[in-house]
């Protein structure tokens, strides 16, 4: 907790975003998945996935002052592999459905 006023991020706030955004995440995979097999355009349902898998770690990258360059780092990491493990997720959906 102490860390939070050295790099001005609430960790209340953050873990708020993060927890909040599960649900809003979990709808447009389910909307993206649904639109692939429709054969309906995929722009609006991958730009919502991608800023909700995001939302805490932006807010994170916006909000913080001074945070650590391994900080930025561990995010990119994460970003990856959640990237990847949506990938995953909704290519095997379907295993005629691939992105």
């Amino acid at each position: 907790m102490s860390l939070s006023a050295n790099y001005n991020v609430n960790p209340y706030i953050f873990a708020a975003i993060y927890l909040g955004a599960i649900p809003f995440f979990t709808a447009s995979v389910a909307w993206l998945i649904r639109n692939k097999r429709k054969n309906r355009p995929l722009t609006l349902p991958i730009l919502s996935t991608g800023f909700w898998l995001t939302s805490a770690y932006l807010y994170l990258i916006i909000a913080g002052d001074n945070v650590p360059f391994w900080v930025y780092m561990v995010i990119f990491g994460l970003l990856g592999l959640g990237t990847y493990s949506t990938m995953k997720k909704i290519n095997g959906k379907r295993k005629d459905i691939t992105l």
